[in-house]
């Protein structure tokens, strides 16, 4: 799976980070760094992380017809 983070409209919500924190990480207050190659065992994460991104800045390539969840609720 690949993923880019827009980090022209990212604002540093971190909501990513709090779902799929082996992917997506803040450094500092601001910053956001990631994973652009997570390994598919982090795909159902990584598709909630994108799902809830306020300002949809998290575009997710969709391998093997998988959707993202309808529902991005923590579990």
């Amino acid at each position: 799976m690949k993923i880019v983070v827009d980090l022209s409209r990212c604002e540093g919500y971190a909501q990513c980070a709090f779902l799929a924190p082996e992917a997506f990480r803040m450094h500092g207050e601001e910053a956001l760094m990631y994973d652009p190659n997570p390994d598919d065992t982090q795909r159902d994460q990584v598709l909630r992380a994108a799902a809830v991104c306020p300002v949809r800045a998290i575009p997710v390539d969709r391998l093997q017809g998988r959707q993202a969840p309808a529902e991005a609720s923590p579990s």
